[in-house]
């Protein structure tokens, strides 16, 4: 009875308290979600730089005195590897512009300079720690290493592509290509870990990106019912060797690696299968070795003949060598040359390696 007399003779209080309600219902949700987002910055501290005491840094590991041969400028290199790793920031330009992150590191104390390259990233001293500051919280930046930023521009994702993203967790690169698509077209982001799958999740949530399709898979068994993509990136698990200066325990890294080479073989051959007929296939790793860069592109590319091709792999602004196209004594595909293998002293970052390749057939 109360209630019906309420609704019959107080219409205006009634719909005040309805718009009252429902605001704070929203509110608890905002504020819930908020939660939910720094529980994830505190339990995830890898943005966070974990800088090594300097007598640990200058011990260099023993295991990578076999990329001697290779390396253009061996005291430089050895320099950069005791050196702590400067972090890195890219804008969400879905939220923000790079002037306002600029003004916002910059109140909160902090001096970014603009990368060479990418004008909307910014470079940071070790110490920063930007994943605590409230403007990572509302998804305006996000923090990864300079090196990560190469494969996207690489891969090229345009709006209203069909994307797919094969070992896609912790999500930092389906974030920038549903940033440079603009949240326009598809992307498939996949992983074979639920937990990380989880993270990536609030990843996609935090920066509010639109087009981001999740699912759980052992990428080398990808559905192929799934596709054809337009592009497909494969940033595949690796021995993560070029994370030496910021985590010296991959120091010894790949005395373990070499069923890792098995596993990248076959994503990598997955993703061709997976790309449509003139798409285009990027091959990422986080080490210096060859057996897990060029030796698993060669193999992939022996494999597939004619139907694959690999395209030149350069930025702008940004050095890097040319991939080898001889390992050992092992004669490899003269196009890896094409491939581009970064070194930390070139641009004072970690290390990394990255291929294009363009299915023909």
């Amino acid at each position: 009875m109360h209630l019906a007399f309420w609704n019959q003779r107080c219409p205006v209080r009634r719909k005040e308290f309805c718009q009252r309600a429902e605001t704070t219902r929203a509110a608890c949700h905002s504020l819930a979600r908020t939660l939910g987002l720094l529980r994830l910055l505190a339990k995830n501290q890898s943005w966070a730089l974990r800088v090594q005491p300097v007598a640990e840094r200058n011990q260099i590991p023993s295991a990578f005195l076999r990329y001697r041969p290779i390396v253009d400028d061996w005291e430089a290199f050895v320099e950069a590897l005791r050196r702590p790793l400067p972090v890195c920031v890219w804008t969400n330009t879905l939220r923000t512009t790079p002037a306002q992150v600029k003004a916002a590191l910059e109140a909160e104390g902090l001096q970014p300079e603009p990368l060479a390259w990418r004008r909307d990233a910014f470079r940071l001293p070790p110490d920063s720690q930007p994943g605590n500051r409230l403007a990572y919280v509302l998804g305006h930046y996000h923090v990864q290493e300079e090196v990560s930023l190469l494969p996207v521009p690489l891969l090229d994702p345009q709006p209203g592509e069909r994307i797919l993203d094969l070992c896609a967790a912790p999500g930092g690169k389906t974030a920038q290509i549903a940033v440079q698509m603009q949240n326009r077209g598809t992307i498939v982001a996949n992983d074979r870990n639920p937990l990380r799958l989880r993270q990536l999740s609030g990843t996609i949530e935090r920066l509010g990106l639109l087009n981001v399709t999740t699912t759980l898979h052992d990428g080398a068994d990808f559905p192929l019912n799934s596709g054809p993509f337009d592009r497909v990136l494969v940033d595949v698990p690796c021995s993560c060797e070029g994370n030496f200066r910021k985590d010296q325990k991959v120091a010894d890294a790949f005395a373990g690696a070499p069923e890792l080479c098995g596993q990248q073989t076959a994503l990598l051959h997955r993703a061709v299968m997976l790309c449509r007929p003139g798409g285009r296939i990027v091959y990422a790793t986080c080490t210096f070795a060859p057996e897990e860069n060029e030796l698993v592109v060669d193999t992939v590319l022996r494999r597939w003949g004619t139907a694959l091709r690999l395209l030149p792999a350069r930025i702008e602004g940004f050095r890097g060598s040319p991939g080898l196209t001889e390992w050992n004594g092992r004669r490899l595909h003269p196009s890896l040359e094409r491939t581009l293998r970064v070194w930390p002293h070139l641009n004072d970052t970690g290390g990394f390696f990255v291929a294009v390749l363009e299915r023909q057939a």
